[in-house]
């Protein structure tokens, strides 16, 4: 899977691979990702610390349930519904009952046509794959770029 990046010139000519500004808060973002297809996960993990956040790959939805249960800090969860253990929608519904995670955004990422549970279980964005993948990254910007203005 390919995955877009924003692009400038370098001094020496090449194209990099860049990001957003950085937040005015000087912090770095930290993003939960949730895909049981390593594959996807990688690409999808490298593209989004190509934007300067952190992230953090959990192949199962129990172990992004466990991650957000230990108090682990994100600023934005992005998941995908078939996961194993338990689905992105349950991740997502148990996640906004726990107060840590009560606003923080959600992203759904996923090939399965589950856009209205997504959205009752409290998802902020839903994309499917594959085509969402070109809208991934400037999403996960709108909102850690909204999260960061109410801080």
């Amino acid at each position: 899977m390919n995955l877009p990046l924003h692009a400038r010139k370098s001094s020496a000519g090449r194209a990099e691979a860049c990001g957003p500004e950085t937040p005015a808060s000087g912090r770095e973002f930290s993003i939960l990702y949730a895909e049981g297809a390593p594959a996807v996960a990688d690409a999808v993990r490298e593209t989004l610390e190509a934007w300067g956040w952190r992230v953090e790959v959990c192949a199962r939805g129990d172990e992004a349930l466990s991650r957000l249960r230990d108090g682990a800090r994100f600023d934005l969860l992005i998941l995908d519904f078939a996961l194993p253990g338990l689905d992105g929608v349950e991740v997502a519904r148990l996640a906004r009952r726990l107060p840590l995670w009560a606003r923080t955004p959600i992203i759904m990422f996923t090939a399965c046509e589950v856009e209205r549970e997504a959205r009752l279980a409290g998802v902020d964005e839903y994309l499917r794959k594959p085509r969402g993948v070109y809208s991934l990254a400037s999403t996960a910007a709108r909102l850690l770029a909204r999260r960061a203005a109410r801080e």
